[in-house]
């Protein structure tokens, strides 16, 4: 794993946690996502004034030959249900899959179980017996190792009797139409808890539509794990420890980066995660392993110059990495526009476009 020490070296120690922070009306918070994919609002916030679009008009916003990065991670049904022999509820979140059928899950439980106890989830349909705390005896998380009659492998139980994670901030229990939705329509590599949601907003039409006009494709993969919700709560933002997550780049990818910067084309981040998988790999030279990448104003971005975003909790590291992208002060007046304008927020939200700051605008 990457030193966390080195993912927290380019802060700009002159923010605080309060400076991420702004007032969001409950009713901005989006429950179900537009009717079709690419007919969300997309505020392009790359000019002096914000423009506001559909995203579907994202190829008037673009150049041929600039390249759009995605992340190809798939969302598994990691929530699971179930009951402690005693019949205490119990609801797990696996955030991933080790070998021998083992997985690493959060655990929501009145009163935690003890090292080889066995928890029936899904009805009985299968069995997780707890073997300890993970990754250490003190660890935030529990290891567990699944098993059932017919030798699924976690992934088969997760699909046959698992639910759609939904993001804690939608209040509504998975329904069919999540399944589909909460997942991009070019999802390939299973292990992410939670969607990259800048990538749900594009459909087969727009990415047509993308294509013929010249604007390149690459894919990187990153496991979006529960980390992605939680708020920073360290005033002093540098003391923050940020979540792992998984992610790999595949020589391809690399191979498309370069010429699109050799031919003076924009590379573009759609989402967060592609930038964290990124930036990353130009940090450290490594294109697989897990990141702990945390940024903040101050960074130094190597790799992408535009950024696909949907719009972050307060407080979030998320927020942190916008401001550190496109400015604090722009990122702070774009939010007040969407407010102002009824844009609709988070995972099922709409979009912005962002291009990154010149030094005098961080």
């Amino acid at each position: 794993m990457n030193d966390p020490k080195t993912a927290a070296s380019a802060i700009d120690r002159s923010y605080t946690l309060a400076d991420f922070d702004f007032e969001l009306p409950n009713e901005l918070i989006a429950q179900h996502p537009t009717p079709e994919r690419s007919s969300s609002k997309l505020l392009d916030g790359t000019g002096a004034q914000a423009v506001h679009r559909i995203f579907r008009d994202l190829p008037e916003l673009l150049q041929a030959g600039d390249l759009l990065v995605f992340n190809d991670t798939k969302v598994v049904k990691a929530r699971l249900f179930g009951e402690k022999p005693t019949g205490g509820k119990v609801e797990l979140l696996i955030e991933r899959v080790l070998t021998g059928n083992q997985v690493v899950a959060h655990m929501r439980v009145s009163k935690k179980p003890q090292p080889g106890e066995t928890l029936w989830m899904a009805g009985g349909a299968f069995s997780a017996t707890l073997l300890g705390r993970w990754p250490e005896k003190d660890g935030a998380l529990f290891r567990f190792v699944l098993s059932n009659d017919s030798g699924d492998d976690p992934y088969q139980l997760m699909d046959k009797h698992g639910h759609v994670p939904l993001p804690p901030y939608i209040t509504h229990v998975d329904e069919a139409d999540d399944v589909r939705r909460y997942q991009t329509v070019f999802a390939k590599n299973p292990g992410a808890v939670a969607a990259p949601t800048a990538a749900l907003h594009f459909d087969e039409a727009l990415l047509t539509a993308l294509d013929q006009q010249g604007v390149e494709r690459a894919s990187i993969t990153l496991h979006v794990g529960a980390g992605t919700f939680q708020p920073v709560k360290t005033d002093n933002i540098s003391e923050h420890v940020m979540h792992f997550e998984r992610y790999g780049i595949d020589p391809a990818t690399l191979e498309k980066i370069s010429q699109c910067k050799a031919r003076g084309g924009k590379i573009v981040a759609v989402g967060t995660t592609s930038v964290r998988a990124l930036e990353t790999w130009a940090k450290t030279g490594e294109t697989q392993g897990d990141t702990n990448i945390f940024i903040t104003p101050g960074f130094d971005f190597k790799v992408v110059d535009k950024l696909i975003t949907n719009f972050h909790l307060p407080k979030s590291s998320l927020m942190m990495l916008v401001s550190a992208f496109a400015g604090h002060a722009r990122i702070m007046n774009l939010y007040k526009v969407a407010i102002d304008q009824n844009y609709r927020f988070f995972s099922y939200g709409d979009a912005m476009l962002l291009q990154k700051a010149s030094q005098g605008e961080i």
